[in-house]
């Protein structure tokens, strides 16, 4: 029998799924980062840091205060490796083999990688990987950029280029990172930490058809719910129909079908979620979580999918020319006990040690109660004291909000 369930409990099956249905219960370790990695399956990196920068967010959002420095140490023992998924992540080495046939077939990765650009720097980029291999681990800062300073992505210097290029087709990998720069090594002595008996593509890789069957089984189980519209997006697939996907994972037990309130298409639940679904039915399954979540954080990150399952319509606007932004530059959805109620602009002034809350902004609807107040206060403080900003100050929000937060 299909259950039916409602847009609540998707949206609680949703969270637990993620990590973020309930408080941490206990202060965070490191198993807990690589863990926390490997529920989500893929942890999306962003450089820009106006708070701490998206990987440790999306990680403090789940765990709590933990020590920024176990994700490079993870990454430096190859429990995780970086390569583009959803887009550059970081990625349990377990799963190599899902992305690995993107390194062999490149060709669609668009900007991310160009044949012209290998062909014509051949020697150049062969005397790279001499040099790699004779003299170990570079970084692009390793080599001087000739005619100034460049003015972004599009305006890398050479050996930058060549760097991406190699790491696009996995002749290169991310061995560590120092002061979050990418610190690149041939890619047989980084597989070496994870797969002491080397890789074979022949005997290791799968073909592209269990590759994709594998990610979105991995997507199935990140989110919790899903539909067919959705899966795709999560490792960026190509566009296509997933639903006799779902249909055989189903039929496997892999998915577990149920109609969710309001939508017209098939859902399922992932069967990892099975022992909470009589309490997600009888509405007993509640959310006592509030936090602020990376722009980058799965929850949000797929536009359509956070507009269907928490109504919130959210854009990422720190690529938004400053006149056309909406809310800010930076600006960090608010979770609270299974809803999305609004958003933030901020920005962590270390040296002053404040945490600036530029404006906030509730959704329509959103009552400020005094239990709603509490945890707001306690998500900001929380996330102030962590960024070592514990002096909290609240520019704009809606009437009266402002000194509320600041003085409760």
């Amino acid at each position: 029998m299909t259950l039916h369930l409602p847009l609540s409990a998707a949206r609680n099956l949703h969270l637990a799924a993620q990590g973020l249905l309930k408080p941490p219960r206990r202060k965070a370790s490191k198993p807990d980062v690589l863990a926390a990695i490997q529920r989500m399956a893929l942890l999306q990196i962003d450089t820009i840091s106006v708070v701490n920068r998206s990987p440790y967010f999306v990680l403090f959002s789940r765990l709590g205060a933990f020590d920024m420095a176990w994700l490079e140490q993870l990454l430096a023992e190859g429990k995780l490796y970086e390569y583009w998924a959803h887009e550059a992540c970081f990625v349990p080495s377990e799963d190599y083999g899902l992305l690995r046939h993107r390194m062999l077939d490149p060709a669609g990765m668009g900007w991310k990688f160009s044949v012209r650009w290998l062909e014509q720097h051949a020697t150049e980029i062969a005397a790279l990987k001499a040099h790699i291999r004779q003299r170990g681990p570079v970084r692009s800062a390793d080599f001087e950029r000739q005619g100034g300073k460049g003015n972004g992505w599009w305006d890398w210097k050479p050996e930058k280029r060549h760097l991406e290029v190699l790491f696009t087709v996995g002749e290169l990998m991310v061995s560590e990172r120092r002061n979050f720069q990418r610190v690149y090594d041939l890619a047989e002595n980084v597989l070496a930490k994870h797969y002491p008996q080397g890789w074979n593509d022949a005997r290791d890789t799968p073909s592209p058809e269990a590759a994709q069957r594998e990610m979105v089984r991995r997507s199935c189980r990140a989110l919790g719910v899903v539909k067919a519209a959705w899966v795709g997006d999560y490792y960026r697939l190509k566009r296509g129909k997933y639903q006799a996907m779902l249909h055989a994972l189903a039929d496997a037990g892999e998915l577990l079908p149920v109609r969710i309130e309001g939508w017209q298409h098939d859902a399922y639940i992932d069967k990892d979620l099975q022992p909470l679904l009589a309490a997600a039915e009888a509405g007993r399954l509640q959310s006592t979580a509030t936090t602020l979540l990376s722009p980058f954080d799965p929850v949000v990150w797929d536009r359509q999918r956070a507009s269907e399952l928490f109504d919130f319509d959210y854009r990422i606007e720190c690529y938004t020319p400053a006149p056309k932004r909406k809310y800010g530059y930076f600006v960090l959805p608010i979770l609270s006990r299974g809803k999305l109620v609004g958003r933030l602009d901020a920005k962590a002034h270390r040296q002053q040690g404040v945490f600036e809350v530029k404006a906030l902004f509730l959704e329509p609807g959103v009552r400020v109660s005094q239990r709603l107040l509490a945890d707001l206060h306690s998500a900001l403080q929380r996330c102030a004291d962590w960024h070592g900003t514990p002096q909290l100050r609240v520019v704009d929000a809606p009437a009266g909000l402002a000194s509320a937060l600041t003085s409760a």
